[in-house]
């Protein structure tokens, strides 16, 4: 293998090097559980490892009852970047009766693939324990053999006005605003329960290129606003093993196509906005695997969003070839949810194409 690149070095440096200088004061470690998925077949596990004072984590709300347990939350986003992952901690995932050992990556994310897990479709949860941190219960979505429809949902400036990613606006937005502040978009929330409403059972994914430090943060947004309960699949934002920092791209890239090769039985609707790359990404996904995707979904930002997400009074399908044009699936635009909605609704109301 080749050597990591030095940013890596230097920060995995840092993080043992702040992970024992904490434990050297009493902190203790915690595992904070994410949202994961899966069918009959398999169960992606996901959580992190991190650093805590009390090393209590707060017992994750079940699913299905998420929306009635919200609370608002004044904390500034800036705190989210303050923690501390534990590197290559070991970590061991209670499925029924299987215990399946992993170890945490450099950014204390526990990602693992567990098959034969005997978990019945629908929200179940499995165990995560770690030897200095207290047990806690993840979610898992199971889908149903027989769901043919499924949402993967973009974030920034999709269901969340965030300004993203102009710098500076990035950084107030993130750094210095409350969560409170943070706006939905206007009938993107009615636009997935409607969608569900009519295919219950169907799994909802939200695609991001946001660091998982937000994942807390993004979970109380969407329960807060009325989006359905989905697994998030982010990122992390710091140094890979061969450069300053991963693609933001490739990350959503890799992320469909393994939804494709993990659920091959669903077709999917893809959400995004035209402010930066969906569309690329979500046309080249289409036109190379159609047979996955059921259509495509692009919110219009207005002159002022653009503005502030490209520097220009227009999106990049009005600056070169639109890329989604001669597509074998449909694409769809609109300026919020409710515009969405009613393109949708005669579309989606044809039964899926069978495959």
């Amino acid at each position: 293998m080749s050597r990591p690149h030095a940013a890596a070095l230097v920060e995995d440096a840092l993080n043992e090097r702040v992970a024992t200088a904490l434990r050297g004061r009493g902190w203790v470690t915690r595992v904070v559980p994410h949202l994961g998925y899966g069918t009959s077949g398999f169960v992606r596990v996901l959580g992190r490892v991190l650093m805590s004072r009390s090393g209590r984590a707060p017992s994750h709300p079940e699913p299905m009852e998420a929306a009635l347990r919200a609370a608002e939350d004044v904390q500034r986003g800036w705190r989210a970047f303050v923690t501390a992952p534990v590197v290559d901690e070991p970590v061991t995932v209670h499925v029924n009766d299987r215990r399946i050992d992993t170890r945490t990556d450099r950014a204390g994310l526990v990602d693992v693939t567990i098959r034969g897990h005997g978990l019945a479709s629908g929200w179940r949860t499995v165990r995560l324990t770690s030897p200095d941190a207290a047990p806690v219960d993840a979610p898992v979505f199971i889908a149903g053999a027989a769901q043919r429809f499924g949402i993967i949902s973009d974030i920034d400036d999709t269901v969340l006005s965030t300004s993203l990613p102009k710098p500076m606006v990035a950084a107030w937005n993130t750094f210095v605003r409350s969560e409170g502040t943070r706006r939905a978009v206007p009938g993107m929330a009615t636009l997935y329960r409607e969608l569900l409403a009519s295919r219950p059972g169907a799994p909802v994914i939200y695609l991001s290129t946001g660091a998982w430090n937000t994942a807390p943060a993004i979970e109380r947004f969407l329960r807060r606003n009325g989006f359905p309960v989905g697994p998030l699949l982010l990122t992390d934002w710091g140094p890979t093993s061969s450069g300053w920092f991963r693609s933001g791209s490739a990350h959503k890239r890799g992320a469909l196509h393994r939804l494709a090769r993990e659920l091959p039985h669903v077709q999917w609707l893809l959400v995004g906005d035209d402010g930066q790359h969906d569309p690329r990404i979500y046309a080249e996904f289409a036109a190379a695997r159609p047979d996955a995707v059921r259509a495509i979904a692009l919110r219009q930002l207005s002159v002022s969003e653009q503005v502030l997400a490209t520097g220009l009074p227009v999106g990049p399908d009005e600056l070169a070839p639109a890329e989604t044009e001669g597509l074998q699936v449909p694409v769809l635009r609109g300026g919020d949810g409710y515009e969405l909605a009613r393109r949708l609704r005669p579309l989606l109301e044809a039964p899926p194409q069978v495959r």
